[in-house]
């Protein structure tokens, strides 16, 4: 299936923090077909590293979405029945305006003057582009880590809007553990020379930052049974050490990939902005409590965490679906057992996706009836 990139402009939006956009563009890919009654549209929410680009093959890359196992014909959010919808979020650097974007007043990219934004600021983009798409109240929305943020501010900050809601692998706030490594990452990039004040644009990138921050990032999202399995201490073609400082290991090999192709895909100033942002994401702020977030919920919840998940662990699953049931609203838990650690919402989708296909089947007939 080839699907279309899409690109919409509004005149505006204020942020969190004070300043306003103006414009301000959103990317987005659809999949599947609206039906008549507008009842079956499913908001797709990518974490961190993702994009527009969900589902189907790129025509300019020729490549799978970054969900492709999960949004399709037959699948979880099978696009035989829904209809889903996934937008680059504010501040990336697929489309959707950051600070890779020219600023109008200036002619050059924003860089470092872009706005600080919140993970609000994302979700009040995305309602303009539903409103836009004429859409009055989303089925389900979904996404696992940065994306489960998104879902569950949805839920707060627009409970007219949303009938359910899938946060997969997420919380409801970042602990110390989880800002500490954004920081490393940010600092990464920071002391790379070549990020020059975050003006780079027209020179040479923070490339070495870059790569080093998301190999911080990549070690987050495995687990220690996950790497043991794939790459144990085996060699990278050699029977014996270098006794240098070049690659030895496989799993050396594997990261320094891994940053070099994040690299050439993902700017340096989203990084910063985007980490921030998850940072600053707290549920609970403004509300006094998680619980008491949750007491302007009205949606359908299905809560999944993974076993082997150390970065977003399964107790700060359970801190939202304790909240959620404090206050006597509809939510399911489920902790899948997995050895892929965080990225097991990725690729260990088996179980999810039957769990995902009863949670909406249930949701659209509830709907429907």
């Amino acid at each position: 299936m080839i699907v279309e990139a899409h690109v919409v402009r509004f005149d505006s939006i204020s942020l969190d923090g004070g300043a306003t956009l103006a414009p301000v563009e959103v990317a987005y890919e659809t999949y599947g077909s609206l039906n008549a009654q507008k009842s079956n549209a499913i908001l797709i929410l990518h974490a961190f590293s993702g994009d527009a680009h969900a589902a189907g093959v790129s025509p300019e890359t020729g490549k799978p979405g970054w969900w492709d196992n999960m949004i399709g014909p037959g699948k979880a959010f099978d696009t035989n029945k829904y209809f889903a919808i996934c937008s680059n979020v504010l501040g990336g650097c697929r489309g959707t305006t950051g600070p890779a974007s020219i600023n109008p007043a200036t002619g050059c990219p924003y860089a470092m003057s872009f706005p600080v934004i919140t993970i609000r600021d994302m979700v009040r983009l995305q309602k303009m582009l539903i409103d836009h798409l004429g859409i009055a109240r989303l089925l389900s929305l979904s996404g696992g880590s940065m994306g489960g943020m998104q879902a569950l501010e949805w839920a707060v900050s627009y409970p007219e809007a949303v009938v359910s809601t899938i946060p997969i692998a997420a919380t409801a706030r970042h602990s110390a553990q989880q800002i500490a490594f954004n920081e490393v990452g940010r600092q990464a990039i920071i002391a790379d020379p070549d990020w020059s004040e975050g003006n780079y644009y027209t020179g040479k990138p923070p490339a070495r930052g870059l790569a080093v921050a998301r190999m911080v990032g990549h070690i987050t999202y495995m687990s220690d049974d996950s790497m043991r399995e794939k790459f144990g201490r085996r060699l990278r073609g050699k029977n014996s050490f270098g006794y240098d400082f070049d690659v030895d290991f496989e799993v050396e090999s594997y990261l320094r990939y891994r940053g070099s192709e994040f690299v050439s895909r993902f700017d340096a100033n989203s990084y910063l902005y985007i980490t921030k942002a998850m940072d600053y994401f707290d549920l609970s702020n403004g509300n006094g409590s998680l619980a008491a977030a949750f007491e302007r919920a009205t949606a359908r919840f299905l809560v999944i965490s993974f076993s082997s998940d150390w970065l977003y662990p399964s107790y700060q699953s359970q801190e939202i679906v304790r909240a959620l049931r404090s206050r006597n609203v509809d939510v399911a838990y489920c902790e899948l057992p997995s050895n892929y650690g965080h990225d097991a919402f990725l690729v260990d989708v088996g179980e999810q996706t039957e769990l995902v296909r009863g949670f909406l089947a249930s949701t659209y007939e509830k709907v429907a009836g």
